[in-house]
């Protein structure tokens, strides 16, 4: 037996590690390729944080999400929101700001940090239809789909704003000595792939894992999961942190929340109506307070600083939340 399973572990071991590899890498030609174009674009580097950086490192959450939904599993499409924006926020954030202190612009801090704070609150309303309505269950329709891709249509109209703001406003930085345009595009592209495939080989490896010291499946899904979708968002805020690209760090993190509610979750619904259990309403309260907890931490210390030992509570906060699913089971 042992024999047998020695070369599987092995194996998924030398995956492991070699995920972590590419992933690094990938965050690594990322960050710099994202700051190269926004540079080139003639735009700051947080729109850019905002756009094609968080919708490529949310990549992973969305292809889960469309094969949740049309396998219909539906406790898995919103749960894997949910973990994604707590770990985003709790330990994405937490460990960028213990490598580097992320200074928050003031239209972050007032614009689009309460606006993935409304994201919570739109999912809240929509899975209230037991308390709401007196309905027999809650369940989140097309139609409440259909507002999610709303809102998240007009969060993109405020992005338009911004771009034409930075380039009305010329004080971007210098692209002189930065990549040309194609090289910038080609390290992006090729840096979202690197976070896609070494995130997916390394959550693949943690599923054997898990299996291997028998953890329950739903356990895997409410952890290695979120935590797993989460790993190109962590990988390039990280980089991003080390590299003092601080609007990407945070611009990626705040931007993902937001298209992970209101695009993914919203096309989710779209295509399958999701109906939602009510053990994920403590979830959406966790999700609501981290995102409320980062919006007061940046008036605590440092004005508009998420400093090191606030990222350290963040991530003493996460721990204590995983000690309670484990405990939930």
């Amino acid at each position: 037996m042992f024999a047998i399973v020695w070369p599987i572990m092995l194996t998924t071991t030398l995956l492991f590690l070699a995920g972590f590899a590419v992933l690094i890498k990938g965050a690594d030609l990322l960050v710099t390729g994202a700051s190269s174009l926004a540079a080139r674009l003639g735009v700051s580097t947080l729109v850019i944080g905002l756009t094609i950086v968080a919708f490529g490192t949310s990549a992973p959450e969305l292809i889960v999400n469309l094969l949740a939904s049309l396998g219909g599993n539906t406790d898995i499409a919103i749960g894997n929101v949910l973990g994604s924006n707590i770990v985003n926020i709790l330990v994405i954030l937490g460990v960028a700001s213990c490598i580097y202190p992320l200074s928050v612009g003031t239209g972050t801090v007032w614009k689009e940090i309460p606006f993935a704070m409304l994201a919570v609150v739109v999912l809240a309303f929509m899975a209230m239809d037991v308390l709401i309505d007196g309905a027999a269950t809650s369940i989140i329709t097309r139609g409440d789909g259909l507002v999610l891709i709303s809102f998240f249509i007009i969060f993109l109209y405020y992005i338009f704003g911004l771009a034409r703001a930075d380039i009305a406003a010329g004080e971007v930085e210098e692209a002189s000595g930065r990549p040309s345009y194609r090289w910038s595009i080609a390290m992006v592209a090729v840096g979202l792939v690197g976070l896609v495939v070494g995130g997916k080989w390394i959550v693949d490896s943690a599923i054997i894992f898990a299996d291997a010291l028998g953890v329950s499946e739903a356990l895997i899904g409410l952890t290695v999961v979120a935590i797993g979708t989460s790993l190109p968002e962590l990988a390039t805020s990280v980089m991003a942190a080390y590299r003092r690209e601080v609007a990407i760090a945070v611009g990626n993190v705040v931007g993902s929340n937001i298209f992970n509610i209101f695009w993914i979750l919203g096309l989710s619904a779209f295509i399958t109506p999701l109906p939602f259990s009510q053990n994920l309403t403590f979830d959406v309260a966790v999700a609501l307070a981290a995102t409320l907890a980062l919006f007061v931490a940046l008036f605590i210390g440092r004005r508009h600083t998420l400093e090191r030992w606030q990222g350290v509570l963040f991530i003493i906060a996460y721990m204590v939340y995983i000690a309670y699913l484990i405990a939930r089971g």
